[in-house]
């Protein structure tokens, strides 16, 4: 019998109007930048300066949410913490998504701070090293790092959760598949938003069904950025392409995407590939959802919705222990 974290999911509420507004929004503006800027490194270097700029700016953060600095050496990062009653003895590590050389966790915290609700803890986001300086193994090797940091203040591996978005989903999963095979603790449980786990030509998004569809995300571009990461790599290493990997071992997984994006096949994968390794795998597909629209709670209900159920599958993961947690109450 499969459990309470063992399931597919697809929500069924009607699609709002908003969801309309948003995914036209995005259709004129975002995928059209998208094919004009992931061109060469110049071009990504200009759009990363047009992104911090307007990361940068003040956001609107409800007055109960707290953030501060950390620093790493290397790299830093902030926590997230939302007022109302977190459990500072256990932590939510999150990676940040934006292809592996765009956004920070300052982008992210609308994300951020929902999970911190959600998952009744403080949220650490790192700013790990990316492009395009630097190449996939040193993001990988900050995630650790960070990770290692939790781990020598005392916070125990089962009270650590990881989650991610598009590359931050990716990370995620290179980040676990990497602990296990050095053998290290795993972290409780982990979510992924939207992971981008397939960076080989099997994956050539311009043969997909949903290359059309996919409001957001140029096919062609979101090629030329993988084969721009995967250069000089074995691009089915799993560490590099998550989406060969062997997930035996690892802990619960969440996966949530929307039905219209590109990167979709990719989480339904990663979702069949863990099962067949024995890991209950929680895989939500939401009807005509962008890609990462949990980034949009602001404006999107669905967006807000989700949030609930990544409350319930955290619900479900701490009862398999005997020790429940706290569902959600607000959207």
């Amino acid at each position: 019998m499969r459990s309470d974290l063992d399931v597919d999911i697809h929500p069924a509420y009607p699609l709002s109007w908003q969801a309309r507004a948003v995914n036209g929004v995005l259709r004129g503006t975002v995928k059209p930048l998208g094919t004009v800027f992931l061109r060469g490194q110049g071009s990504m270097r200009a759009l990363c300066a047009l992104v911090d700029a307007t990361g940068s700016l003040p956001g609107r953060l409800p007055r109960h949410v707290t953030v501060r600095p950390e620093d790493f050496g290397d790299f830093d990062g902030e926590w997230v913490r939302w007022g109302g009653g977190v459990d500072e003895g256990k932590v939510l590590l999150y990676f940040h998504g934006g292809g592996y050389f765009v956004c920070s966790p300052a982008t992210h915290r609308p994300i951020t701070w929902r999970l911190s609700r959600a998952a009744r803890r403080p949220v650490l986001a790192i700013a790990y090293r990316q492009g395009p300086v630097h190449r996939l193994s040193v993001s990988l090797e900050d995630a650790l790092t960070a990770y290692g940091v939790l781990l020598e203040r005392g916070y125990a591996p089962e009270d650590v959760l990881f989650a991610g978005d598009s590359a931050g989903g990716h990370l995620t999963l290179a980040s676990m598949l990497a602990l296990r095979d050095r053998g290290l603790p795993l972290p409780r449980a982990a979510i992924c938003l939207s992971p981008w786990a397939d960076l080989t030509a099997s994956g050539d998004y311009r043969r997909r069904r949903n290359r059309w569809a996919d409001p957001m995300l140029p096919a062609g571009r979101i090629n030329w950025v993988a084969g721009h990461w995967t250069r000089g790599l074995e691009s089915r290493d799993p560490l590099v392409s998550p989406v060969f990997g062997d997930y035996t071992g690892l802990p619960p997984l969440m996966i949530v995407v929307g039905s219209t994006e590109i990167l979709r096949d990719e989480g339904r994968l990663v979702a069949e590939r863990a099962r067949v390794a024995g890991v209950p795998v929680t895989y939500e597909e939401w009807h005509r959802m962008p890609h990462v629209f949990p980034i949009m709670a602001d404006v999107l209900p669905e967006a807000r919705l989700a949030f609930r159920h990544v409350s319930r599958f955290l619900a479900a993961v701490h009862a398999q222990t005997g020790r429940p947690e706290p569902v959600e109450r607000a959207a």
